[in-house]
């Protein structure tokens, strides 16, 4: 595997290539919840997309998308967080959210939230780790986690 992570650089058709791609990954799909030409265009005008390059075939292999929009509140949401299959497991999701809170930490944000399904405990071990605590659930049945962009999580948690 020779990845490259990078910031900013998907082209629309590229972003919505990978979530075309990832799209049955997602518990549960997320064309069942978003028309997916339309949340690529949303992600592609406002979003700020940390990205996993595949470097000997120039493919997108990992995508994690945060809108640093909410400047009052200091909170960056992140809407996506994606990987292919095949490379899953290998730390990829990991790098780009590292790589998000970094960016929102150094650009002021004080934090951090994402929504996720409680049957997808795959993600939710993952956020765990990363600090990310469950909060309420949402009107769409998801659950909103939430941590401080500064907070320095112990290794292995």
């Amino acid at each position: 595997m020779n990845l490259a992570y990078r910031r900013g650089t998907a082209s629309l058709e590229e972003i919505l290539w990978h979530l075309k791609r990832c799209d049955a990954r997602f518990v549960p799909p997320l064309s069942s919840r978003v028309d997916l030409a339309d949340y690529a265009r949303r992600i592609h005008g406002t979003a700020v997309s940390f990205e996993a390059w595949e470097e000997t075939t120039d493919s997108l292999v990992g995508m994690i998308n945060a809108y640093l929009n909410d400047l009052v509140g200091q909170t960056v949401y992140i809407t996506n967080v994606s990987v292919i299959q095949g490379y899953t497991r290998q730390g990829v999701a990991s790098v780009l959210l590292t790589m998000c809170l970094d960016y929102a930490q150094a650009s002021g944000f004080k934090t951090a939230k994402l929504e996720v399904s409680p049957e997808n405990l795959a993600a939710m071990r993952l956020y765990a780790r990363f600090g990310f605590e469950t909060g309420t659930e949402t009107d769409l049945g998801m659950l909103l986690m939430t941590r401080q962009v500064g907070q320095i999580v112990a290794e292995g948690s």
